[in-house]
């Protein structure tokens, strides 16, 4: 089951890179951590299905734009935007909640937390009376 992680605004604020740039970027809050993804990529993630890079978001008198730290991309079906934060784990949002949002339409969209694949493929096996148990030389 998914659970809610956090939200996707568009404010309008613009940030500063590295390079003194300045980027107009969408706000991603997760887990209390914000981060920005730069709306240039982010049109362009969604239309040709590339990858677009999820930066640190700090505020010192301006906005910066900071270290990559995570990865997002268009899903294989074409529905939502998966967000790969790179120490937090895997995250969704719907496509047509995110467009909402870039449009004005909405003030947010919901992102959930995409649960681990490894804890779903470890089923656990009951071994019934009549099968044959095998040992494993040591």
């Amino acid at each position: 089951m998914m659970k809610k992680a956090g939200y996707i605004q568009r404010t309008g604020c613009r940030a500063l890179d590295s390079d003194g740039v300045m980027h107009e970027v969408t706000e991603v809050h997760i887990h209390g951590s914000r981060y920005a993804i730069r709306l240039a990529g982010l049109a362009g993630a969604i239309a040709g299905r590339v990858f677009v890079q999820v930066e640190e978001l700090s505020h010192n008198w301006n906005y910066y734009l900071g270290t990559t730290c995570g990865l997002a991309q268009v899903s294989g079906s074409g529905k939502a935007l998966n967000i790969d934060i790179f120490n937090a784990g895997s995250f969704t949002v719907s496509l047509k909640s995110l467009s909402n949002v870039i449009y004005g339409k909405e003030r947010y969209a919901f992102i959930v937390k995409i649960p681990d694949q490894t804890l779903q493929s470890q089923k656990v096996r009951k071994v019934t009376q009549d099968q044959k148990r095998i040992s494993v030389p040591a």
